[in-house]
Order: structure tokens, then sequence, then C-alpha cells
């Protein structure tokens, strides 16, 4: 009895959709933009598309954006790009009551279909939702739920559909686009740019900024149907569903940009003192190599070892490289070894290069690590001129 139970609940959403869209003759269509949430994986707003029927009541959300976290190697499998996201439906009042607890606003736009393309995107939507067809490789930036629901439009549409793109519209790469979200998160802001490439620093088409919910809502507002009788806007009604008042933003003290400069500035006294008193103080050396040296190795992961696009050609790798392990190691052994002093002039070149690569536009980097630059350029130049100095080098 159980096991039964348990099949009928799991295929119960299914059987729902399917009797609804049987039964439903007259759509109202919408798509749903909710405003992002206060948590990285909300930070950049959501899309759904939202299908009425009149006739019967019956109001369902369907929703590219979800994803199952019971999934076995659920972290490994979203660090790799390998985590699948899937179409999901539910009614429009639970939708409406997750977004209205956590006070994200939600507005709705009523889509112009006649009777026919509205029946043909319920029937594409009903064959996306089939078990085998739900799940999709999530791609943030060119496969997510605002970008599903623009595919959809298309193929439904066809030729029909003009997105009445503007001729003057201002130019953005994605990680431009990608900072207007994640600025109120400095961590994440730094995170994001230290995993991300130079792939990221071209800029992107206006349909390619659909990716985001909020330029996809512009993009429908703007949009005309073509060839179906008098050309007509897409969106022939619009309305707020949920409203809420601006929230204050509080200033945290603990973001990289005040934290990398009081560390530059303590490190800039160490060594002061340090050449005073000649002493290189190479425990700070070897801790903050080795933590370099770490953080070059996930960047080598995520470049070479993940499905990920936009972890390609990451040249944060020129000042966090997984060498400065073996440098960290050098000054931990207490022999002042020929290799040491070049490494420490290839490091000092690679982390200009770092500065040139950033002046010139080839990748744009944080700005927060403009003072961890200035700790490896001190360093790397206080070390290959003292460390034969200070501690007499040893033969082998």
């Amino acid at each position: 009895m159980k096991s039964l139970l348990k099949k009928f609940l799991l295929i119960y959403p299914f059987i729902y959709s399917v009797i609804f869209l049987v039964n439903a003759q007259d759509y109202r269509i919408s798509l749903l933009t909710c405003d992002p949430g206060d948590e990285l994986y909300s930070a950049f707003g959501h899309s759904a598309i939202r299908v009425v029927d009149p006739t019967t009541d019956q109001d369902l959300v369907f929703n590219y954006g979800t994803f199952d976290f019971n999934t076995p190697f659920f972290y490994v499998k979203f660090t790799q790009r390998t985590l699948d996201y899937m179409l999901s439906v539910s009614t429009f009042e639970r939708f409406q009551v997750e977004y209205n607890y956590f006070q994200r606003n939600m507005r709705e736009q009523v889509l112009d279909l006649n009777p026919d393309q509205a029946r043909r995107l319920v029937l594409f939507l009903e064959e996306n939702y089939r078990p085998e067809n739900r799940f999709y490789r999530y791609d943030f930036f060119y496969d997510n739920c605002a970008t599903r629901i623009r595919d959809a439009m298309e193929t439904i549409l066809g030729p029909q559909l003009d997105w009445n793109e503007p001729v003057d519209a201002e130019l953005k790469t994605f990680r431009n686009l990608i900072d207007e979200y994640v600025y109120p998160l400095p961590w994440a802001d730094f995170g994001i740019d230290l995993a991300l490439g130079s792939v990221i620093d071209r800029y992107a088409t206006e349909r390619e900024k659909q990716f985001l919910p909020d330029y996809m809502e512009a993009a429908f507002g703007r949009a005309m149907v073509v060839g179906d009788g008098p050309t007509r806007p897409l969106v022939k009604e619009a309305q707020v569903i949920l409203d809420f008042p601006p929230r204050e933003s509080e200033v945290d003290l603990f973001n990289p940009y005040i934290l990398w400069w009081v560390f530059a500035i303590a490190v800039m006294g160490l060594t002061f003192v340090g050449f005073r008193k000649k002493r290189l103080f190479k425990g700070f050396d070897i801790a903050f190599f080795s933590v370099l040296g770490l953080l070059g190795i996930l960047i080598v992961i995520l470049w070479f070892f993940t499905f990920h696009s936009q972890t390609k050609y990451n040249w944060n790798i020129l000042w966090a490289f997984p060498g400065h392990l073996a440098l960290a190691i050098g000054l931990y052994s207490g022999k002042v070894r020929p290799w040491l002093k070049k490494y420490l002039l290839l490091a000092l070149i690679m982390a200009n290069l770092a500065l040139v690569f950033w002046i010139t536009g080839i990748q744009s980097f944080h700005p927060s690590i403009v003072p961890l630059l200035l700790v490896i350029l001190l360093r790397t130049n206080f070390l290959y001129y003292n460390l034969g100095k200070f501690i007499p080098a040893k033969s082998g």
C-alpha cells in the first residue's frame, strides 16, 4: 500500500498537468519575473511561465529553475557542471507563497498569443514535462530558467517573433551584467571574479542578455508579433503581483576591499620591520604562497577538469599560481637553492603580467586583488634580494 501511494505521489504532478492540458481550451499565458533574493543562488532573479485556463480556473506555473538537492554527489556535480536542472509544475498559489515568504517582488506580463499559438506553447511545455524530457544540463549563461522560456517562445512563434532590439543599447560584457547583481554580495562577487575566466569579458548581444530575468522581462516588453494579422506587442498586459518596500542595504566592513587593503598595509609594515632587523619572517611567506598555490590548483581544476565554459582562460592564474606551493616548500626547507631566486623572479614577472592583462582588457579582475598583487610584488622582490643575505646559503 505504501509503495502504491509513493508511486502515485510521484506521478501525480504529471497526471495533473496532462488532465489540465487535455481539458483546457482557452489559455491565458504570461511570463512571471521575480526579483533577486538575498542568497547567491537567488541573486539574479527568476523567470517562469504561468498558464491559466479561464474556463476551469486551473492555474499552473511551469518552472525550469528547479533541481534536486538529494542528487548523489550534488556539490561535486554542481562544481563540474554535470548537475541537471529540471522543469517542474506547481500551482500558482504555491509558487506565490514562496516568493511572498521571502518578500521578493513578482511581476506578470500577459502574452498576446492567438489561440493556436497558446495551444502549441502549452503542448510544448507538456512535452518538456514528460519524465524523459524534463531534465536538462544547466548553463548559467546559455541554458537556464530564463533562456529556456525565450527559446520556447522562439520555437513556437518562429519568424513571427521580432525582439525589436534597441539600436543604441548600452554595451555590457557578461561580467558587467553579473556585477550588477552581486555587488551587494562582495564576497560572492570576489569568488565569481576569481573563478570565471576571460571568456566572460566579451560583450553580450541583446539576445544573450536575456539569461538574466530582468533583461528578458524588458525584451518581452519590447517584442512584437508580426505576420499574424496586424503587428502587435507580444505583451498585452502587465501587472505587479507582489510588491515590497525596498530593503535597506547594510554596509559590511568585513569585505574583500577593506580586508585586503588592511592586509597589504600590515605586510608593508612587516616587510619594513624585517628589513630593519634583517629578518625575513619566512613563516608569513610560507603561509601566503601556500594559500595562493591552493587557489591556483582550484583555478586549474575549474579550467581543465570541469565542463564549465566560463572558467576557461582564467588569467587569475598569473598571480594565484599552483607553483607557489613549491615556493612555500622551498622556503620551509631552510635551504637557499638556486632555483628559489629564479622562481621568485618568475612570480614577480607573472604578477606584473597580470596587471598588463588587466590594463589591456584581456581579462577584468576583481578590484580588490590590487593590494594582493602589491603584496606579491613586495614580498617576491624582498625575498629575491635578501634571501641569501639574511639566511646563509647552504650547499646541495
